[in-house]
């Protein structure tokens, strides 16, 4: 298959050439340039509120820049010979260094970007651009990356490159260079993208169901970081109702119950109205009155056993689960707390306890 090279033209071929071997010479030095950037930025990163999965950097193979820089557009004028896309490539090339940085989450894009760009004693942010803004705003599907454009200031490593690059100037540790920041999934996408669009052996071993495929798993890709970033913020708010300098420690109303019986437990939810006082009566009997105490009382292990033992006919709703949970925990005293007294006639929420804490203690003595 031809390359950019094999087909570009006789006459600007000179100039590309002496460009890849200038490039050659000076590659060892800026490949200390990326070792520097990539260290920097992943010590910077490091014990962060994002720590990403991880940082990696590359330093563009001689072949990847003569591919590159041998790339042509259309004439100034009609009729006219191609002219070369990038003639001065070291003065606008921001990509013969490059950082990408992996992270989990999409949110966490942001939050790494915004971290580095704080930085301002190290790096001068000149471009920040989100790659999939536009295909948003067509309403079509692309990977999400954010892409920095960043300058070093005062590097050392950099200085050291401007020396081999060109002795007779000053250098003064300033180079520009690209730092892509995106997530594992995406990361997966645009390099298995890259590699069948990009790096394809022939344009001609091409069809448009990749175009269709490569959408179709775009909008995939969507979904899947979706799910993971509403299970991550789940995980966070459940992860709260634990600490009792915080959300643990709020206060059980009726709303509060309701929100964190639909956090915890989404699929036992069948009450017809939105009256959660009677939950805040039966934890208050107890003298249970902190989100902590729901938690640890809607433990997952308990809820199985409660139904193993009472074999309910039918999915209990929050009422009655909250109730056999009592029950399960207390014993008697829940019926003496919450139960008509032995001496109403009738009781039949007495009645109803005992029968139920008798199933609870069969079920116990088979477990022993």
């Amino acid at each position: 298959m031809a390359t950019n090279w094999d087909r570009l033209d006789a006459g600007l071929r000179e100039s590309v050439q002496e460009n890849v071997e200038l490039y050659e010479r000076v590659r060892p030095a800026l490949k200390l340039v990326t070792r520097e950037v990539l260290l920097t930025l992943r010590s910077m990163l490091k014990d962060t509120e994002v720590t990403p999965l991880f940082v990696t950097g590359r330093t563009k193979t001689v072949e990847s820049f003569k591919e590159k820089i041998s790339r042509t557009e259309k004439p100034l004028e009609p009729g006219g010979p191609p002219v070369l896309k990038f003639p001065d490539p070291f003065r606008t090339l921001n990509d013969m260094v490059g950082v990408r940085v992996i992270t989990k989450l999409p949110a966490e894009n942001a939050v790494v970007a915004n971290l580095i760009k704080r930085q301002r004693q190290l790096f001068d942010c000149r471009g920040d651009r989100e790659k999939d803004i536009g295909s948003i705003e067509s309403g079509t599907y692309g990977y999400s990356s954010r892409h920095l454009i960043l300058r070093t200031i005062q590097n050392e490593a950099v200085k050291d490159y401007q020396q081999v690059f060109n002795p007779d100037l000053q250098p003064n540790g300033s180079y520009f260079f690209e730092c892509q920041i995106r997530t594992v999934f995406a990361h997966a996408w645009s390099e298995i993208e890259h590699d069948i669009r990009f790096k394809a052996e022939d344009p001609r071993a091409w069809t448009p169901h990749f175009d269709r495929q490569f959408t179709a798993t775009a909008a995939m890709l969507e979904t899947v970081e979706g799910a993971f970033a509403d299970l991550h913020e789940r995980y966070e708010e459940v992860r709260g109702y634990w600490d009792t300098d915080g959300e643990g420690g709020a206060q059980l109303t009726p709303n509060r119950i309701r929100d964190v019986w639909r956090t915890l437990l989404p699929h036992v939810d069948r009450k017809v109205d939105d009256d959660w006082g009677w939950a805040a009566e039966l934890m208050a009997a107890h003298g249970l009155n902190q989100t902590v105490q729901l938690a640890e009382l809607l433990s997952a292990n308990r809820i199985t056993e409660v139904r193993k033992a009472l074999d309910h006919r039918y999915s209990p709703g929050p009422d009655r689960l909250l109730d056999d949970l009592l029950l399960w925990q207390y014993g008697t005293k829940h019926i003496d707390l919450t139960a008509e007294a032995p001496d109403v006639v009738p009781h039949p929420r007495r009645d109803s306890l005992l029968r139920r804490l008798k199933q609870i203690e069969r079920y116990r003595q088979t477990k022993l």
